[in-house]
């Protein structure tokens, strides 16, 4: 890269991120069906459902019932009237969420009191709030009702849950991060659950103190919360910003530590729901705690490239060098195909066109990792721990430490024939995967165990398949705590698919030839680097060129503290 490239670069850089603090608002009155305002609440507006009309047929009323699921407001009070009122207190509104295509289904009278509806499922919430997509053909609903006193239709058995199309599922309900910790009590990891946006602060302070990670992530992350620290008040009432979380009375006896851990998770927790404050409460007593220092994984927005000027991030009309670490990179006997830096920027793990993999500090040291043949970038965790993929074993991990040795790690992936791309979390608690499940691409998490030493022994619990791709997975990258971006190529096509780690994904078409996807979640902050060395950002639907003849642009794990 010349000198008037990277000040076109820089340039670049600088109308992206002021176009990022520049951006519309996104939030505001939605003006559909019967609207409510709601104060002291995470909704703009609440749907209210149309109660039951007298000789209602069966199947109106089955209409009726699944149209009422918008409405969770009295814990889904209007649905009930739909219901026998022997039933009504059976009925379980929160067993999940059946998410379907847009339209309204259409219930079919099938016997005597029986009715019917066809859906076509596109994703589902279970009881603890955690999102998963769906992939396969119509479901069946059934509904038996019968007839009361009164000769008026009324339901008397119907599935667990609420059934909703997308659209009022993307209105009524809303994605909310639960924090944990990681066994460091070092950073905070989101496991995100979908609440009603209604009374979002009592679903979340419910998940986070009463609750539980999800499965995959149990035995990587910890909580504050214990059986002394139970809810004593299931509802949590938010007054002027400020969320009234009321705790048991063992809650008083609590070290100081343990509570600030727990008023961090709560605060960050609900601050998704727009909550300003959080006070923790036995009683009438404010517990006293305040949320402790927890690392961040942010990013520098700039890439951090190499080119044959160095490596380092854009700055004017040359690179900003990292201390010790870009001459360490820049003096290998041959330039890397793949880097990643660690938060602290003293060591990065690469890999070299043959496949070979190794450590590179800032002190000059090269410690060799994998052997040639490897096709998988290698990924660093916060512990210094290398992370990649070796060319005898194409569908298991492999660790090494930061001296080269490797580090034994228990493994069981069913299914799984090829790893693609992998990478740890900024946190260290995840590693997210493209590959192969028997001949399918797929993108897939495993939580992270680790020793007290940090050291990783196995890979927790079921891994989570997030999504099913359509071609072979080239790259991928962490955005965000919660997002991965990955690159896939085939047939003549390539595409960026983002995927949140519990919610949905979004496919984008990316450049030809691109082979590296990396970036944050930040407006502007995607970004390719295509065969040619030619770096593209996203922004809005396109891709800008904003660099040429780049040899390589790093992953970042952090930033230094």
């Amino acid at each position: 890269m010349t000198a008037r490239s990277l000040r076109a670069l820089a340039v670049c850089l600088l109308v992206v991120a002021l176009a990022a603090c520049a951006g519309l608002p996104t939030r505001g009155p939605v003006n559909a069906g019967g609207v409510s305002a709601e104060v002291d609440r995470e909704a703009d507006f609440a749907y209210l459902p149309d109660r039951p009309v007298e000789d209602a047929t069966p199947e109106q009323i089955v209409d009726g019932f699944l149209a009422a699921g918008s409405g969770p407001r009295g814990n889904w009070s209007i649905a009930r009237e739909f219901l026998a009122p022997s039933y009504r207190d059976q009925w379980d509104p929160r067993a999940g969420v059946t998410i379907h295509r847009p339209g309204r289904p259409v219930p079919v009278l099938t016997g005597d009191g029986t009715v019917q509806v066809s859906v076509h499922p596109t994703g589902a919430v279970d009881h603890t709030g955690a999102y998963t997509s769906e992939v396969g053909g119509d479901v069946t609903l059934e509904f038996r009702l019968a007839q009361n006193a009164d000769g008026q239709w009324r339901i008397v058995q119907a599935p667990s849950g609420i059934v909703i199309d997308e659209g009022r599922f993307a209105t009524v309900f809303r994605n909310y991060p639960v924090m944990f910790f990681d066994p460091t009590w070092t950073y905070l990891v989101p496991d995100e659950r979908w609440f009603p946006r209604e009374f979002a602060a009592t679903y979340i302070a419910e998940a986070l103190v009463g609750g539980s990670p999800s499965p995959w992530l149990t035995d990587a992350v910890v909580t504050a919360f214990t059986e002394s620290s139970r809810v004593e008040q299931r509802a949590v009432p938010v007054r002027q910003g400020v969320a009234q979380v009321s705790l048991g009375p063992a809650a008083r006896s609590l070290e100081q530590t343990v509570l600030d851990r727990m008023q961090t998770q709560l605060q960050h927790s609900l601050a998704g729901a727009g909550i300003r404050s959080v006070a923790m409460m036995v009683g009438d007593q404010t517990l006293s705690a305040t949320a402790v220092h927890e690392r961040s994984t942010r990013i520098d927005p700039r890439p951090l490239l190499l080119t044959a000027e160095g490596f380092g991030f854009p700055m004017g009309e040359s690179l900003e060098v990292i201390p010790g670490l870009s001459s360490a990179i820049t003096a290998l006997e041959e330039p890397p195909v793949a880097i990643e830096v660690d938060a602290d920027r003293t060591s990065a793990a690469v890999r070299f066109v043959d496949g070979s993999t190794a450590l590179v500090s800032a002190e000059g040291d090269v410690v060799p990792l994998g052997g040639p043949g490897s096709t998988v970038a290698p990924s660093v965790d916060p512990f210094g721990f290398a992370w990649t993929v070796d060319a005898t074993e194409a569908a298991v991990p492999t660790v090494f430490a930061a001296d080269g040795d490797l580090v034994e790690l228990t493994v069981s992936l069913p299914g799984v024939t090829r790893i693609d791309a992998l990478q740890v979390s900024r946190d260290g608690t995840r590693l997210a995967v493209v590959g192969r499940d028997g001949t399918v691409p797929t993108l897939w998490v495993a939580g992270i165990v680790r020793d007290r030493d940090g050291t990783p022994v196995r890979l927790g619990g079921e891994r989570r398949i997030l999504a099913t791709l359509g071609s072979r997975g080239m790259s991928l990258t962490w955005l965000d705590a919660e997002t991965v971006a990955v690159l896939t190529a085939g047939e003549g096509e390539t595409h960026v698919h983002e995927q949140r780690i519990g919610g949905g994904l979004t496919v984008r078409p990316a450049p030809a030839d691109a082979v590296l996807v990396t970036g944050s979640s930040q407006s502007g902050g995607l970004r390719v680097l295509d065969a040619a060395g030619i770096l593209y950002l996203q922004r809005g639907g396109t891709w800008q060129n904003v660099a040429t003849d780049v040899l390589g642009v790093a992953i970042q794990q952090g930033t230094p503290e």
